[in-house]
């Protein structure tokens, strides 16, 4: 009988030991190491040591229930179900799915609660059970804001809390078709570390509340922080449970709100809803355009309307600007709804390719009503709107201006280009200026009709001004300071 030496002696395996992790307490960001600075979301000191959980083998387990071809799937139970609220059924794309979660995110003081509360009114007015559960406000304070908005309605259920164990309690007793957070952040869960609103934290309450609505069928809805930058506060782990991520955005000088979708698994993401935020509550906005239109009396310079699309919607806005000289060795540059970078990359082409002296002057470039315009298609209205300023000529009547500009001084096509036309046209603008196809590139202009109105195209910035008649010299008398120190 032969003796094995300990060398040859077979060893066991040793189980594999877990990997100390290193993650980032404000946004999730993990490392092999550990850092002073996280890499994601660019913090200092927040990357702390964690345990990694063992790695093991996962055992087979039973099935909840068994696996079919696809096409014998029911889709009766995903079917849409209208909010109540128009606008917010655009956005879903046809309105709230039995089942899915929606993280709708926003500042502070946007209206998102005020939102949420009527779309849970509107589902409980029409006999389906909603459960808004707060645990931002008391229940008082929450039926005050009911009051005001007219969202009383019996089978409107009401809960103030901020434990994940008594929020599913709710859930159980009440057995809601809609289910509303306010907010995610505020709600913590038991057995796990940090506070509530924390990375850990955030991702239990959020996976629970996404297991609870598959399983129950029951449309969800949870509120989000923003941060400082507008971002989702929190983990970007949220907006992967989620089904749909919705941004609430408006000025707080302004009653005008935009809901805009940023993911939905169930329809477009290129759509956005329009609401009016009063003391009454809040109500849609069908056709915004006229909100961000001044009709003046008699013609001004300084000002150009533009046609920018807001998801698959066409809206016009006024661009106005001002242009004084300036007594400082930097002149001012400000900018209000615009986007400052493209603003400065317009007025360099109107120096440098249109002969226009603006770098001694301030200059003040805005939209009206609060509207923000970010898209290249606005270049052409706020190029016309600065030269209408510089020279004191009014712009004139009845014209929309779209194009984007490059640094050239060309003119560029722009998407959606018949439904501006149509938007404007339908709003009695009577011509329009658009860029000229790449193939028909001149000076001169190519005229023709879309629904009654007259369409210009051209191929530059300058040909633009000239045929709008706004490359006339500065008048010094438009542009002098009154002090004679100037």
């Amino acid at each position: 009988m032969s003796v094995l030496s300990p060398s040859v002696l077979p060893m066991s395996k040793a189980a594999p030991k877990p990997r100390p992790a290193f993650r980032c307490s404000e946004c999730g960001w993990e490392a092999v190491k550990w850092v002073g600075r996280c890499g994601e979301c660019q913090a200092w000191g927040s990357v702390a040591e964690v345990a990694a959980a063992p790695v093991g083998r996962t055992p087979a387990t039973p099935v909840s229930t068994k696996a079919v071809p696809i096409g014998e799937v029911s889709v009766e139970e995903s079917t849409y179900r209208s909010s109540g609220v128009p606008e917010l059924d655009r956005v879903l794309g046809g309105g709230l799915v039995p089942g899915a979660v929606i993280l709708l995110a926003g500042e502070p003081g946007v209206g998102k609660s005020t939102l949420l509360l009527e779309v849970a009114a509107q589902t409980a007015r029409y006999q389906r059970r909603a459960l808004y559960v707060s645990g931002e406000e008391s229940a008082s304070q929450v039926r005050l804001r009911a009051d005001r908005t007219g969202a009383v309605q019996p089978e409107l259920y009401l809960a103030a809390e901020t434990d994940l164990g008594a929020v599913l309690t709710h859930i159980e007793d009440a057995k809601p078709a809609l289910l509303v957070v306010d907010s995610v952040q505020t709600i913590g869960a038991a057995g796990v570390d940090g506070v509530p609103g924390g990375v850990s934290q955030v991702k239990e309450v959020a996976a629970a509340l996404v297991r609870t609505a598959k399983t129950r069928n029951i449309t969800t809805v949870l509120i989000g922080h923003v941060t400082k930058d507008g971002t989702i506060a929190g983990p970007r782990v949220l907006e992967h449970l989620v089904d749909v991520v919705l941004h609430f955005e408006g000025d707080r000088n302004s009653r005008f709100r935009m809901v805009r979708a940023m993911k939905n698994r169930f329809g477009p993401v290129d759509e956005v809803g329009c609401f009016d935020l009063s003391s009454d509550g809040i109500t849609a906005v069908t056709d915004p355009t006229g909100l961000f239109v001044e009709r003046h009396q008699q013609p001004v310079s300084g000002t150009c309307v533009a046609v920018t699309m807001e998801g698959r919607r066409p809206m016009l806005a006024e661009v106005q600007a001002l242009v004084t000289p300036s007594a400082l060795d930097r002149p001012r540059r400000t900018t209000s709804g615009l986007d400052g970078s493209r603003v400065a990359m317009v007025l360099a082409v109107l120096q440098r390719h249109c002969g226009y002296g603006l770098a001694v002057r301030d200059i003040f470039a805005s939209t009206v009503g609060g509207a923000r315009l970010s898209e290249p298609a606005s270049d052409l209205a706020v190029a016309v709107a600065l030269a209408s300023a510089t020279t004191g000529d009014p712009t004139p009547p009845g014209v929309v201006a779209m194009g984007e500009i490059g640094l050239a001084g060309e003119l560029r096509r722009v998407r959606d280009l018949p439904q501006r036309l149509a938007e404007a046209a339908r709003l009695g603008f009577s011509v329009a200026v658009v860029p000229a196809e790449p193939g028909e590139r001149s000076r001169l202009p190519r005229e023709r009709r879309v629904d009654g109105m007259r369409v210009f195209e051209l191929s530059d910035v300058r040909s633009t001004l000239e045929f709008l008649r706004l490359t006339t010299p500065v008048r010094e008398s438009h542009l002098r300071k009154e002090d004679p120190g100037f």
